[in-house]
């Protein structure tokens, strides 16, 4: 029996209509085989008496015997198969959470490696096999393997899912095209499957693209984060060595205050001291005088006490202490006089802070020129935009909506809408002018205030004395120099717009804790000629090109 079993294939030993090892055989007219169960039920259902293979039809239901040969060959194969299964159940993977299971296997699930759109279900290795022995089973469509097969089922018409309408954009199955999808542009699933798949590559490409964008804005923004950090220990240690240094100058003056304070008090003392002690010995000796006069007043002995008189009766030599004291020394101006020494410490210092501020802003210098189109009709520009003056005369230029018609202002072309820029104006030999940034949006006709609520953040010099800071309210400032150039350097997400005196490597104002939220134009007023007196152009300098570090 097992030799002649070993000469059967294994699709004969196959029920075609449970695709099992046949359970009680049976054979009918036709000499087709079947499960017993399998062909009364499969009879139950057709009106029909028919074959499943051959499709013969008879007219009465034929008598149903197993075929206790088959059933006994199938008993062996099917203890063979079970033992191979066995066996190869123990090579392959069992299904694990999130794998699609073998829908034959019992007991233990084994994983599917394919699953079968024509019998709904989904197959391990061991039972996949019929699929890809038996010629009936070979024709069936298998993929790889899948959960919820029901759905690849039309709900409508129990058919497969296999066409696809391009005008509802769904799946649909044959019966589905001659019905709700009769005028639709139906295609195989296959050609609209190529469709999407190569939408979804240029979908996939396009993400991959935007993640590796971000990948490098992350890299960026890290590399902004470790400059900055780098900027901010070195500006830590700056801070530390400048504080230190001004910490030990206080420390030193207070030193050399409180030296001078007590050389002063030790000269008195020591002063005092010998004053102290003259006296006391000129106490000494007019003491041993008197002792000695009273013991001669006491004398009986009349020649020894007029022998002695003379000696005694006149006083020891002494000083005159009328006139003499000891006057406690004068501090007045001790202390101011030390204040002073050390606020020319602190200036000095100051100084050399300002020279390094001022090189780093200078850093991100930027190259200005004067925009004609926005400058008011009576100002004169140099041909390569670096220069401006007032020259009394009203051009005939057209009045676009960019130019001052009243104020005698003119912008630059470039403008800023984020990041650091900084720019230098010559203003020597001037009495008047006026210079900063200003938003884009600003009023430009009639007379304008200049102030940041207007959107203005300018300083102006007038009357070849006075500066001001055009603030809500102006500021006059100080100044200890007449600055001959200015640098402007604006910082957009700080919000800091700076004025420096270059020359002096002074900072002259700061606007801060600014709102930008528009580009901003650099300004440039050289106000009135004046009768020539204020005739000299201001000019936009050039930055000496530094080398540029980390930022500020």
């Amino acid at each position: 029996m097992s030799a002649a079993s070993c000469l059967l294939t294994e699709d004969q030993f196959l029920c075609s209509i449970c695709l099992d090892v046949f359970t009680d055989p049976v054979a009918i007219p036709c000499g087709h085989n079947f499960c017993k169960t399998c062909i009364t039920e499969h009879w139950n259902i057709d009106v029909q008496c028919q074959c499943p293979n051959c499709k013969e039809v008879f007219n009465s239901r034929p008598e149903l015997r197993v075929n206790t040969f088959i059933s006994e060959m199938a008993a062996q194969f099917r203890q063979s198969a079970q033992q191979k299964a066995s066996s190869s159940s123990s090579e392959q993977q069992v299904s694990k959470p999130g794998e699609v299971p073998c829908d034959v296997c019992t007991g233990t699930k084994l994983k599917a490696l394919k699953s079968c759109l024509v019998c709904l279900a989904s197959y391990c290795e061991t039972h996949l096999e019929p699929h890809l022995t038996m010629s009936g089973l070979k024709r069936h469509q298998l993929i790889d393997p899948v959960e919820n097969l029901e759905g690849r089922i039309c709900t409508k018409h129990d058919k497969l899912l296999e066409l696809f309408c391009k005008t509802d954009q769904m799946c649909v199955c044959m019966f589905c095209t001659i019905s709700d999808h009769k005028t639709h542009d139906v295609v195989p699933l296959k050609e609209e499957y190529e469709v999407k798949k190569a939408k979804l590559g240029k979908k996939e490409s396009e993400i991959q693209q935007m993640i590796q964008k971000r990948r490098l804005k992350i890299q960026e923004i890290k590399r902004s984060v470790e400059l900055s950090k780098k900027g901010a220990d070195r500006e830590i240690a700056d801070g530390v060595q400048v504080f230190t240094a001004l910490k030990e100058s206080v420390e030193r003056s207070q030193a050399e205050l409180i030296d001078t304070i007590k050389e002063k008090q030790r000269k008195t003392e020591k002063q005092a001291e010998g004053f102290i002690k003259e006296l006391e010995q000129e106490i000494s000796k007019l003491k041993k005088r008197s002792t000695e006069v009273e013991q001669l007043s006491q004398s009986e002995d009349h020649l020894h006490l007029l022998q002695s008189f003379l000696s005694l009766n006149a006083a020891p030599p002494t000083k005159d202490w009328t006139d003499i004291s000891v006057r406690p020394p004068s501090y007045e101006g001790t202390v101011v006089r030390a204040v002073v020494q050390l606020e020319k410490t602190f200036r000095k210092q100051m100084k050399k802070l300002f020279v390094v501020e001022l090189k780093r802003v200078q850093q991100y210098a930027v190259d200005v020129t004067l925009d004609p189109d926005t400058a008011h009709p009576e100002l004169i520009l140099s041909d390569d935009g670096k220069q401006v003056k007032h020259g009394d005369v009203n051009k005939n230029v057209p009045n676009n909506p960019e130019r001052f018609d009243a104020c005698i202002y003119v912008l630059a072309k470039q403008s800023f809408s984020s990041g650091r820029f900084y720019f230098e104006v010559q203003v020597k030999m001037r009495t008047d002018w006026d210079l900063g940034v200003v938003r884009e949006s600003i009023n430009r006709k009639g007379q304008i205030t200049l102030t940041p609520q207007n959107g203005y953040w300018t300083i102006c010099f007038r009357n070849e004395n006075e500066y001001y800071a055009l603030a809500d309210t102006a500021v006059r400032l100080s100044l200890k120099s007449k600055p001959e150039k200015v640098g402007v350097f604006v910082d957009y997400e700080e919000g800091l717009v700076s004025f420096y005196d270059v020359d002096a490597a002074a900072l002259i104002f700061s606007f801060t804790g600014c709102c930008f939220t528009e580009k901003l134009y650099p300004l440039f007023s050289p106000s009135l000629n004046n009768d020539g007196k204020n005739s000299a152009p201001l000019i936009i300098s050039t930055v000496p090109r530094l080398s540029r570090t980390t930022n500020m």
